[in-house]
């Protein structure tokens, strides 16, 4: 694999993708300047710079407003394009290894010399599991409309877009339905000899048994993210502090291989072999150290099935990908059928938390296409790993009360309160965050069986209580492993809110966040857990 390729092609890719989003938004009336005057009053139909907009775009156009107004237009325009960066490797991943459901290559040609990709081609045979004949109807007039017009832009992004929905089902963590803003923002001319995804599909910049590994999705985002990372730090040296939208790209990177296989072989792997010394599982460990004593005090494991292993900042998943491997290779050994275990390590094994939801949909992907990888039915099955990103959220002062007297006060304890408002901040706090309470598994179980999503009143506070819970569920401590390699970022860097929060819950690591991400990862972990840490040496020698 050619890191030097990756690393070009990833950096021009970004800086195209912002360019040809904010064009697109450009064409609608929208810039960083004018926002507030592009705020237009839905209608039916508005007419842009030239162009009509039907009611399904005008509501588009009008939560993209919405979004800018909330988070910044450079911010939007940074996210809608890396969430296309997103899409297109993982579509790229999936045409190369024959997983895309379709059997159809979506951006490129297996025809020698062609630069149509097979998707267009193969337009009127394509099979998206329309809901009924008159949608298959719908969806072939408008191919033939298309190619009528010779609309070659049109039609590969209309195909795209079928393609990237039709996905939703098996990965809704990368492809979410493509109904609001980032469908009215795909880039136009991606078929041109300079578009960044002719050089994704040129085999001569990334060679197609590059796309066979799934390593490539970790390397991409990580030097997808290097420019935007050297921005955060230049701003840094002007006193301009790392805000929390900017903390995964100041602090995230993808680890090595071989410290990640060193990590996990002497945190799950050494858990197995301390349970059962006569497993031949340490001879594919090649970065296992046997310990030259003999271990007393370990957790007892009787099954496969019963280990727990987290990552609390995953990234891209790479440790818990090559944890994947590990475990599959004890599975076979415990004597479990190959097509059962894929779903059994997804469904009872591995754990990630995050705060970069574009990071985290691509752990997720990576997991599932392991999974597919062993088991050729895996889509079929409808599993979703575990990981959690981290959202923030808001209650207001008489929300909670109000949902507590319909709910009924005897779910509702002391401790209840406090932990459901912990995610204010989860995106500048994550994983540090400490629930007062630890085990929510059954109220979850009794607030998910009230049946409030049908009360239109209660529905939202409902919906965000079982969200916190659910992230509550992720931060208590019940794994077996925690692995990481933490987030590092010294006290110069940080925002005041994080600074003050560390200071009040972590006063004794306060000094760099890795300190303070090792201390909670230890809570993560059950007593006698094992723990396995990527970190500066820093911590043998100096006090803070």
């Amino acid at each position: 694999m050619n890191k030097s390729n990756l690393s070009a092609f990833a950096a021009a890719a970004r800086t195209e993708l912002i360019n040809r989003v904010k064009q697109k938004a450009y064409e609608l009336g929208i810039t960083a300047a004018k926002v507030k005057e592009a705020q237009i009053e839905a209608s039916d139909a508005i007419y842009i710079n030239g162009k009509s907009l039907d009611s399904v775009q005008v509501k588009q156009r009008d939560s993209l407003i919405a979004e800018i107004n909330k988070k910044g237009y450079k911010q939007v325009m940074e996210e809608v394009a890396y969430t296309w960066f997103n899409r297109f490797c993982a579509l790229r991943f999936m045409e190369i290894n024959d997983y895309l459901p379709t059997g159809i290559r979506a951006l490129s040609s297996t025809i020698p010399g062609s630069v149509e990709p097979d998707i267009m081609r193969e337009a009127f045979n394509l099979d998206f599991d329309f809901a009924n004949e008159e949608a298959r109807d719908t969806y072939r007039k408008k191919v033939y409309e298309l190619k009528e017009k010779n609309d070659q832009n049109g039609l590969f992004k209309y195909l795209l877009i079928r393609q990237c929905n039709s996905l939703h089902t098996i990965l809704p963590f990368l492809f979410e339905k493509i109904e609001d803003y980032t469908e009215i923002l795909f880039p136009d001319n991606l078929l041109q000899e300079i578009s960044f995804l002719r050089a994704m599909t040129n085999p001569e910049i990334i060679p197609e048994e590059d796309w066979q590994d799934v390593e490539i999705i970790g390397w991409l985002y990580q030097y997808y993210i290097s420019e935007k990372k050297d921005e955060i730090f230049a701003d840094l040296k002007k006193n301009i502090k790392i805000s929390p939208e900017n903390i995964p790209a100041a602090t995230q990177l993808f680890t090595p291989h071989w410290i990640v296989r060193y990590l996990v072989e002497n945190s799950l792997g050494r858990l197995w072999m301390l349970n059962h010394p006569e497993s031949r599982l340490v001879e594919k460990m090649e970065y296992y150290i046997k310990s030259e004593q003999e271990e007393e005090g370990y957790l007892v494991i009787k099954s496969p099935e019963e280990i727990k292993i987290c990552d609390p900042a995953c990234g891209s998943g790479h440790m818990l990908v090559y944890a994947f491997d590990l475990l599959y290779a004890i599975y076979e050994e415990a004597g479990y059928m190959p097509a059962e275990i894929p779903e059994k390590i997804l469904t009872h094994n591995l754990y990630g938390i995050e705060i970069d939801k574009r990071a985290g949909g691509l752990a997720a992907f990576a997991l599932v296409m392991k999974a597919r990888q062993k088991q050729r039915r895996f889509f079929r099955k409808g599993i979703q790993p575990h990981i959690c990103v981290l959202e923030n959220i808001h209650f207001e002062d008489d929300e909670l009360k109000n949902y507590q007297e319909e709910i009924g006060y005897d779910l509702f304890t002391a401790n209840l309160f406090p932990t459901l408002k912990l995610f204010e901040e989860a995106d500048n706090f994550g994983s540090l965050i400490r629930p007062v309470i630890t085990d929510v598994s059954d109220i979850l179980q009794l607030l998910e069986a009230r049946g409030l999503s049908s009360n239109l009143f209660f529905n939202t506070t409902h919906q965000k209580v079982l969200k916190a819970l659910q992230q509550v569920d992720y931060l208590s401590p019940k794994y077996h492993v925690v692995i990481a390699n933490p987030p590092y970022m010294g006290g110069r860097g940080m925002n005041g809110r994080l600074k003050a929060f560390l200071e009040e819950k972590y006063l004794d690591v306060k000094a760099d966040l890795f300190s303070a991400c090792i201390v909670r990862n230890t809570q993560l972990a059950l007593p006698k857990g094992q723990l396995g840490y990527m970190s500066p040496f820093v911590w043998m020698f100096i006090s803070s």
